[in-house]
């Protein structure tokens, strides 16, 4: 009984600790921050804005519409939205304006017919934004990181290469929390960002710079990681799509900070993006020879298909409650697949999965196969400089001289505090082997589940500092290794986008993307924010 208590006192200590920082959050909104003449960023008038981005290729193919004209369109959007949301970072305009003049003057030549040019470039001229974590050419890659302002990346990471390959034009890079280990996208280089749909509300990270930018149709397709739920977190409270594809089969490389060991296997990079029918096609791209490992190619028969759903955790006392909203969203779905699609609808109660949060933490402190440690959080923050002291951070950040954010000095703070004694990393270990056995055999290669995406929709900036452990919602299935697709739902009665997890068994990313586009055409999928 008595290590049950301990562990019980140091769990509500974390949250106690959170709980007060996110207080200095709170005075922090209520005293500051950007004012805005409206809450939502102004809809979308140009109909380019409004297509996917494999119409936007095809209609660019055939000739129909000028690339420079796609591109402009979006230049103009990001002129005229991006000073609201803050999530490109660092514009490309004019590399973009000439890279789509050559492929319009190459389509005049007319030596190509649209089925080769199609093989050859499935997003031509097609534009493409892309988390800074990520090597662009010529662009930063700080990850947040005051101490690596500026770096400045000389070669495109393999999957943004893959993208330019297959004719996508990058427009610049997007914003992401420092070094990526925080659900608010906000630091010390670039600022926040402000989700479209509520401007006091977060967006979400790591990749939030990413989310919001496609959600205020400034870009059409992006790409994200996800080691915790850093692609569908921002997706989610974003309004969009967003896919974490099985583990090892897109390539990690080019991005900083890149995990290394035993969490390189947990941390995927995927598609963002605010249709469905780009979902598959990106990720064709993306994962380069790892393709292989999928069965995109194969057909699915949604009927045939079975699903199961659960709203909840089971009732972990670190999180919180499933928002009303949410689980009224999910029986809609799930209300519509037993009526309307006729398929088998199951629900189930997973017990484990109230242990989502410490099954991540003991996926984040497994040692590689060669023994070594995973890289210390407070190491990274050092930026392999002079070794921090994070309590002195914290010191610093409140006479307001520190160079990180609160999250980040946080997390150092309690990096040790959460690694478990070997004791309890066994224990947790072989929580999630069962749980990974249970939900693997429940889904076999038919079946999904359908999970919340998050407890809540956006909360307002700084909130996440009193919820620091919500994040365990998508966090559960990097521990998994499962395939997850976030899709959007529709908005709440506040304006809010609400949207659930598909989740599949191991590389059978196929029934997840087919569940989102039948999910998009029975709900309406994304929806323009400050639409009239």
């Amino acid at each position: 009984m008595a290590p049950l208590l301990t562990a019980r006192i140091q769990l509500l200590l974390l949250q106690t600790i959170g709980f007060l920082i996110g207080l200095i959050g709170k005075a922090a909104r209520a005293f500051g921050g950007p004012k805005f003449g409206s809450m939502t960023t102004p809809p979308v008038i140009e109909p380019l804005l409004l297509l996917s981005g494999v119409q936007l290729a095809k209609l660019i193919r055939l000739r129909k519409v000028k690339c420079i004209d796609v591109i402009q369109a979006y230049i103009n959007r990001i002129v005229d939205v991006n000073p609201l949301i803050n999530g490109i970072v660092k514009y490309r305009f004019e590399e973009a304006k000439k890279e789509a003049h050559a492929i319009d003057k190459k389509l005049a030549e007319k030596r190509e017919d649209d089925a080769t040019l199609e093989k050859k470039w499935p997003f031509l001229g097609v534009p493409l934004t892309v988390k800074e974590a990520f090597q662009l050419e010529g662009m930063p890659n700080s990850s947040g990181l005051v101490s690596r302002r500026n770096a400045i990346s000389k070669t495109d990471a393999p999957v943004v290469a893959l993208l330019n390959k297959a004719g996508a034009i990058p427009l610049g890079i997007t914003n992401c929390s420092e070094l990526c280990m925080w659900y608010e996208s906000s630091n010390k280089i670039y600022g926040r960002s402000n989700n479209p749909y509520d401007l006091r509300h977060i967006v979400g990270g790591s990749s939030g710079g990413e989310g919001c930018t496609l959600a205020a149709a400034c870009s059409v397709i992006g790409v994200g990681s996800d080691i915790g739920g850093s692609i569908r977190m921002p997706a989610f409270f974003n309004g969009i799509f967003g896919h974490k594809p099985s583990p090892g089969v897109v390539s990690n490389k080019g991005q900083f900070p890149m995990a290394r060991g035993a969490q390189e296997l947990f941390q995927c990079t995927g598609p963002m993006c605010r249709y469905a029918e780009d979902l598959a096609p990106m990720l064709r791209v993306m994962a380069g020879p790892g393709i292989k490992k999928l069965k995109l190619d194969e057909k699915v028969h949604l009927k045939d298909l079975k699903f199961y759903w659960m709203e909840h955790d089971g009732g972990s006392f670190l999180m919180s409650k499933v928002d009303q909203d949410l689980m009224l969203a999910q029986k809609k779905v799930v209300t519509h697949l037993e009526n309307t699609l006729g398929a088998s609808v199951q629900h189930v109660k997973l017990k484990q999965m109230k242990y989502s949060f410490q099954l991540w933490v003991t996926m984040m402190s497994a040692k590689a196969y060669d023994g070594k440690e995973p890289l210390k959080f407070v190491d990274l923050l050092s930026g392999h400089g002079k070794p921090i002291n994070p309590l002195w951070e914290l010191v610093k950040w409140c006479l307001g001289l520190s160079v990180h954010t609160i999250p980040a000095i946080g997390l150092a703070l309690l990096e040790e505090k959460l690694k478990y004694s070997s004791e309890k990393y066994k224990k947790f270990t072989a929580v999630r082997e069962s749980l990974h056995k249970e939900l693997v055999e429940m889904l076999g290669d038919d079946g999904v589940f359908l999970y919340p995406s998050h407890p809540t929709v956006a909360p307002k900036h700084h909130v996440p500092l009193t919820r620091p452990f919500n994040f365990a919602y998508t966090g559960v299935f990097n521990a998994l290794g499962l395939p997850v697709t976030q899709c959007p739902l529709g908005l709440n009665a506040k304006g809010l986008p609400l949207g659930i997890q598909v989740v599949a068994g191991p590389f059978n990313d196929h029934l997840t993307l087919a569940v989102a586009q039948y999910l998009e055409k029975s709900f309406g999928g994304w929806v323009c924010p400050g639409k009239l």
